[in-house]
């Protein structure tokens, strides 16, 4: 038994990263780098996911297209097809085609909250502010530990002239994210909003 046990302490975090929520905990921290490398091709939907925009954030635009074309090849039938197919078609500067994807993945499996996140994205990149942020509620609804949902969520009621929702958000974003690079940013514009 006792040998056992060291086998799992010499176990590489590698493994540990692979669960999707550790790997989210990574990008949440700005550990980009990380979940790229903890991304294997076996890897889950999710972990794909967040590695392609991890790579985004690096600035790693082929590398981040690889990975929602791993999404992609998957079957129609799984609204993981449509949601690397709609980052990927974000990434060309297919705006239509990328929203028509997301809500195909929305359709497929509206209890998805990846799938209402890459809606809000796309939304985000139209300037649908409204839309984008009744996408990124929705994400927040179904996964309440998506720190990014509130973030971006926040970003949107902001910008739509929600000064209370983005509020809501916002503090959601912070305590689940308390690490993320975004959050001077966040607390500047609370500070910005609270001071009018």
């Amino acid at each position: 038994m006792r040998t056992l046990a060291f086998a799992f302490v010499l176990t590489p975090t590698l493994v540990l990263a692979q669960d999707a929520a550790e790997v989210r905990k990574m990008f949440e921290a700005g550990r980009f780098q990380q979940v790229v490398e903890s991304a294997s091709p076996d890897a889950a939907p999710t972990v794909i996911y967040t590695a392609a925009q991890s790579h985004q954030k690096l600035g790693a635009t082929g590398e981040a297209r690889a990975a929602y074309e791993q999404l992609a090849t998957r079957g129609e039938d799984d609204p993981w097809h449509f949601i690397g197919l709609s980052g990927q078609q974000l990434l060309d500067g297919d705006v239509g085609g990328a929203l028509a994807s997301a809500q195909r993945a929305v359709a497929l499996a509206p209890q998805l909250a990846d799938a209402h996140y890459q809606l809000g994205l796309v939304h985000a990149k139209r300037e649908d502010w409204r839309a984008a942020s009744e996408a990124f509620d929705r994400a927040a609804d179904l996964n309440p530990a998506l720190a990014y949902a509130h973030y971006y969520g926040g970003l949107m009621h902001y910008r739509a002239g929600r000064p209370d929702r983005m509020a809501i958000h916002f503090e959601q974003f912070l305590k689940l994210a308390p690490e993320a690079p975004e959050r001077p940013e966040v607390l500047q514009i609370m500070k910005t909003v609270r001071g009018r």
